[in-house]
């Protein structure tokens, strides 16, 4: 029976497509709820505990910033006009919120017990619920049940994939798929990096670019060229334990479109058995549309060591990627990023080099990895373990303004009521909606969520708040729900 995973919403926003926008009740406590959340998380900007200035246009940043300036376009009324000392400045519109000090965080936590206390024994939540809540201002724990105890995460161990894969990597990293071809210019390599979300589109560019080169060489039309496609970048198994699956496709260095066959780009999936195969496929009839006589059936084998590149097609950025796998969820592309960071890292991109490779990284930011077992990057497998505790450090770490390139790792966390997995988990009306940013968790009787919220006196808090033993996800969530939800009151 396979397993039970979180099932993103057919409407969130992704970082290439852009939000949902409510399009109703615009003066109503909905749209209010999600503007004060926005114009929260800008001002936070400001202050240096959350989104700092960085490379990234994309995703819910790009959200943030134009609901801010809707909330309120006082300060507008004279940008674009000259006079003859030039612009006029525009007037300041007030402060929401004040910055977000040390000074400002320093404060009894007993407001936080009490709030979580009488939450944390919701029969929803099964037998056993760990949690953790930490200032990220200060990296103080304000509150802590089991933070320490290594619990079943399902997909909140995204947070530590994306995490590691950005700082070993940054943010402008682009995963390369090339092609390259012989010194007797008969055999083309299609050459996988790693890209699961390589289209068809881009292979046509690519074959486009390809035929090129092979005219230069003086042919035309150009060929006949064999085909073969190289996927020797990975090495280890390419099934996940749970594999065959549809929340996931064979890991492999070459395929398109995440080995989907419906044509989606989020959720569950049909999935092929032979992805590089029929990325191989794929080429070699874009080849020949593109005037490339391609002989015989594709093939796999090593480009040789003295083929030239002749063809390439980069990846979106990694930021981007550590968005869409945080919005919705993505296990492809989580798996994806655990092998480029072993790679980077000198291990094997395996299953197993992964795991030591994010660990090791973790370790170097000094994060608190003790008991914490990364036995994939994308939170399939049972075998994994995290605490709280590493959670919420974790998207400390990504809000400490030193860090900018860890940023996608807050930008990316779903909102709650509208987008990706948290699209549909909370009520048009409810006291969260809007202002909670957070990573669901969904396995058969394992319920998780992980994010930021920032409460009434004007804090960032990270949360984490893992449960298992439980006996319906309708149950545990909206319990889970009701935890972050309480920390946005206090």
């Amino acid at each position: 029976m396979a397993e039970q995973v979180e099932e993103p919403s057919v409407r969130p926003s992704d970082p290439w497509r852009g939000p949902k926008f409510l399009t109703t009740k615009h003066n109503g406590s909905h749209t209010w709820q999600v503007i004060a959340g926005s114009v929260t998380l800008g001002l936070a900007v400001a202050a240096g505990a959350v989104l700092a200035a960085g490379p990234w246009d994309n995703g819910q940043r790009k959200a943030e910033r134009a609901l801010a300036v809707a909330a309120d376009r006082t300060g507008g009324a004279h940008h674009g006009r000259t006079t003859p000392e030039g612009p006029r400045p525009a007037p300041s519109a007030p402060a929401v919120l004040p910055a977000l000090t040390a000074a400002k965080a320093a404060q009894d936590p007993a407001g936080l017990r009490a709030a979580l206390t009488p939450l944390v024994d919701a029969p929803g939540l099964g037998k056993k619920l760990a949690a953790s809540v930490v200032d990220t201002a200060t990296g103080e724990q304000l509150y802590g049940h089991g933070a320490t105890t290594p619990m079943t995460p399902a997909s909140t161990i995204k947070i530590a994939t994306t995490t590691a894969a950005l700082s070993v990597l940054g943010p402008d990293h682009r995963i390369a798929t090339t092609a390259a071809l012989s010194p007797d210019s008969r055999t083309l390599t299609l050459v996988g990096g790693g890209d699961p979300t390589l289209a068809k589109a881009d292979l046509r560019a690519m074959a486009a670019e390809a035929a090129d080169a092979l005219r230069e060489d003086g042919e035309d039309p150009a060929g006949p060229v064999r085909l073969t496609y190289d996927v020797s970048r990975y090495t280890g198994p390419e099934l996940h334990p749970i594999s065959p699956n549809e929340n996931i496709a064979p890991v492999t260095a070459l395929m398109i479109d995440e080995g989907r066959l419906d044509g989606s780009d989020r959720g569950p999936a049909d999935r092929t058995d032979d992805p590089a195969g029929d990325a191989a496929r794929a080429f070699a009839e874009a080849l020949e549309k593109a005037g490339v006589q391609v002989t015989g059936a594709p093939r796999e084998a090593r480009a040789a060591d003295e083929a030239r590149t002749v063809a390439t097609h980069r990846s979106a950025p990694l930021s981007a990627l550590a968005e869409r796998t945080l919005t919705n969820s993505d296990n492809d592309i989580a798996e994806a990023l655990a092998r480029q960071t072993a790679i980077a890292k000198g291990e094997k991109a395996s299953f197993a080099g992964a795991r030591r490779a994010v660990t090791n990284e973790l370790k170097k930011l000094q994060l608190p990895v003790d008991g914490a077992h990364f036995a994939d990057g994308s939170g399939l497998d049972r075998k994994d373990r995290v605490t709280p505790a590493l959670l919420t450090a974790l998207l400390a770490r990504a809000a400490d303004p030193d860090r900018p390139g860890l940023r996608p790792v807050l930008t990316g966390l779903p909102i709650a009521g509208f987008s990706g997995t948290l699209d549909g988990r909370y009520e048009r009306d409810a006291a969260g909606t809007g202002l909670v940013r957070a990573k669901t968790g969904t396995l058969r009787g394992v319920n998780s969520l992980a994010g930021t919220v920032v409460d009434r006196q004007g804090r960032l808090l990270a949360f984490a708040f893992l449960a298992s033993g439980s006996t319906s996800a309708a149950g545990a969530e909206p319990a889970l729900d009701a935890l972050a939800t309480a920390l946005a009151g206090v």
